[in-house]
């Protein structure tokens, strides 16, 4: 299985365009969160409407797994805490999305949602418990935007902005895979990172850069491997040996997404594959 993994694309259009050229190369794209920008002079609501129409071009390309992020909340709850709605109702395009776990070509997915209030932070751990009971030896990937508490993933250079409970869920429910943001600096800033390793568990957060593409992670699961790209260089892990720092940068491209690269630079030229 394949993966593209990215987060916080805060309605930059222009790398939208890119997640949907390029959507057709992998078995599922992974978007963690924040896709509209609060600070934009876009109202919020007329982003709703272009992001949801990306999001139903993606998914109509592969596996679409997504999860609501601080940007995205547009409602409030019956107890008053807010909501991302609109993330919720995605199922109508066969987006994987808050408060759902599903199992895609044998792996179980978990999209948590945005929590603004204990209310939504204990639905979460429910859902995470449920969800366990599902696991039949097979990969479980969760999808929550903010990255856990005390991580180099969740380092901004100067404090951690993590989520603590999370932490906690990690080591309790040890998932495979856990795919974040929100923490746009962490891999661009010392002591900070794109990867971490808690426990048997990884996590991941691209991180945030500007133009197109955004900075992202692919993740080959038969090729063992991860490999994030940026306009701060290409670093790579062995998803099956014990991670290593400082993580080097790669000097050449694993033979296996040489290709995916060429093709991904032919969209941002705008050019047309050969």
């Amino acid at each position: 299985m394949r993966y593209l993994v990215v987060a916080d694309l805060h309605y930059a259009l222009p790398q939208y365009d890119w997640v949907v050229n390029v959507a057709g190369e992998f078995d599922v794209v992974i978007m963690a969160g924040d896709h509209l920008d609060l600070a934009s002079v876009v109202d919020w609501r007329a982003q709703t409407v272009v992001v949801r129409k990306y999001i139903e071009l993606i998914a109509a390309r592969t596996h679409l797994v997504t999860c609501s992020g601080n940007h995205d909340l547009d409602a409030r709850d019956g107890a008053g805490e807010k909501v991302a709605k609109w993330i919720g109702e995605l199922g109508h395009f066969g987006v994987l999305a808050d408060g759902q776990s599903i199992r895609c070509q044998g792996t179980l997915f978990t999209a948590c949602p945005w929590w603004d209030g204990p209310l939504t932070r204990d639905r979460i751990a429910a859902q995470l418990s449920d969800a366990a009971a599902l696991r039949d030896g097979g990969p479980w990937f969760w999808i929550h935007h903010a990255p856990p508490d005390k991580s180099p993933t969740s380092w901004d250079g100067h404090r951690y902005f993590g989520d603590e409970p999370l932490a906690d869920w990690i080591g309790t429910f040890q998932p495979d895979i856990v795919f974040s943001g929100h923490v746009h600096q962490s891999p661009f800033v010392s002591e900070g990172s794109w990867v971490d390793r808690i426990g048997r568990t990884w996590v991941f957060n691209a991180g945030r850069q500007y133009g197109a593409p955004p900075s992202h992670i692919v993740i080959d699961t038969e090729e063992q491997e991860a490999v994030w790209f940026s306009a701060a260089g290409v670093q790579s892990v062995r998803l099956d040996q014990p991670l290593q720092r400082p993580v080097p940068q790669l000097t050449a491209l694993p033979g296996w997404v040489e290709g995916f690269v060429v093709r991904s630079m032919d969209q941002v030229a705008g050019r047309s594959p050969a």
